[in-house]
C-alpha cells in the first residue's frame, strides 16, 4: 500500500517505521525538513539498537529507511491509500490536519487518527461528511516499534468495511488490534489515567516514593514499566493533558493530581533530556 504519515514525532515516525518493515511504501510529512531529518535518524538508531537486541537483522535497516521519504508539502499524498494523522494531542492542531488531508487525498483513501483521548467523532467533525465514512481512529502505543496494541476506533459514520479493513491492515504489520467505542479516551487510557492517578496521590499522601512504587508494580503486578518511569517517558504534560480532557467528559475521577501539575509548571516533565520523576544521571 501507499502510506502516508503526518507528524515525525516520536509515534508518528515509528507508524512509518512499522509500515515500512512490513514492505509498503511511506511518506513522512512534518513541518520543516530539520525535524523530517531528525526523524529519520532516530528510526537508523531504534533500527540499529533492535538489531543488537535481536529484534532485526542487519539487513533489514537499509531497505525499511529506504522505503521511507520525507514530503513537506501535503500534496504529495495525492495518491496516498492510508493516511495517518499523527501530529500534537490538540484539536486546534489536528483539525487543518484533517481538513487538508481530506481535500488532498482520493476518495478512497483511509484517513486515521492515532488520537490517545480526543473522541473521533469530534475530529471527524472536520472532515466532510463524504469522507467520514473512511476516517477512524488508529491509537498506537508507544514505543510503537515494540509495542504491538492498536485501538482501532470508528466514529458514528464509520463505514463497517473500513473497520474491516484497518483491522486487518493492523495485524498484516504485525500489531494486534482490538475494536474500541468512540469515547474521550477509548479504553486503554481510561484504565491507565486512573491508575497513574492514584499512583501520584500515594506519594502526596507519603505512602510510597515513586520509586519504590514502580519497583512494587514491575515486581507485585508484573508490569513491564512503573506507573512514574512511563511518565517520565511519555511525559507529565502530555498526562496532564489527557487527563484534563477525560475530566471534562467524565468528571472528578480524573482530575489531575494537585503534584503532577505542579511539577508540571515546575518544568518536572521528563522525555528526552528534561528531569521528571527520575532525574537525569549526573544531575
Amino acid at each position: 500500500m501507499k502510506i502516508g504519515v503526518v507528524g515525525a514525532g516520536l509515534m508518528g515516525a515509528e507508524i512509518a517505521l512499522v509500515f515500512a518493515l512490513a514492505g509498503h511504501d511511506v511518506l513522512l510529512n512534518d513541518r520543516d525538513q530539520a525535524s523530517l531529518d531528525r526523524a529519520l535518524a532516530r528510526l537508523r538508531g531504534v533500527l540499529e539498537k533492535g538489531v543488537g537486541r535481536g529484534l532485526y537483522t542487519a539487513d533489514q535497516v537499509e531497505p525499511a529507511l529506504a522505503r521511507i521519504r520525507p514530503a513537506l508539502d501535503l500534496k504529495a499524498f495525492a495518491d496516498r491509500e492510508l493516511v495517518t494523522e499523527a501530529v500534537f494531542e490538540a484539536l486546534d492542531i489536528k483539525a487543518p490536519v484533517l481538513q487538508s488531508l481530506a481535500a488532498i487525498t482520493a476518495p478512497a483513501c483511509i484517513i486515521a487518527s492515532n488520537t490517545s483521548t480526543i473522541p473521533i467523532s469530534t475530529l471527524a467533525a472536520h472532515v466532510p461528511p463524504e469522507r467520514r465514512g473512511k476516517f477512524l481512529g488508529t491509537h498506537y502505543f508507544s514505543p510503537v516499534s515494540r509495542m504491538k496494541l492498536v485501538e482501532v476506533i470508528p466514529g458514528f459514520d464509520t463505514h463497517e468495511a473500513t473497520v474491516t479493513q484497518v483491522l486487518q491492515i493492523m495485524q498484516e504489520i504485525g500489531k494486534t488490534p482490538i475494536r474500541v467505542k468512540d469515547v474521550a479516551g477509548f479504553a486503554v487510557n481510561r484504565m491507565l489515567h486512573v491508575f497513574m492517578i492514584e499512583a501520584v496521590k500515594l506519594v502526596e499522601e507519603g505512602v510510597a516514593t515513586p520509586e519504590d512504587l514502580d519497583t512494587a508494580c514491575r515486581l507485585g503486578l508484573g508490569h513491564p514499566i512503573g506507573p512514574f518511569a512511563l511518565m517520565d517517558a511519555v511525559t507529565s504534560s502530555l498526562c496532564v493533558q489527557a487527563q484534563e480532557i477525560m475530566q471534562e467528559a467524565y468528571g472528578e475521577r480524573f482530575r489531575p493530581p494537585a503534584l503532577l501539575k505542579q511539577r508540571v509548571r515546575a518544568g518536572y516533565v521528563g522525555g528526552k533530556g528534561k528531569p521528571g520523576w527520575y532525574k537525569l544521571p549526573g544531575k
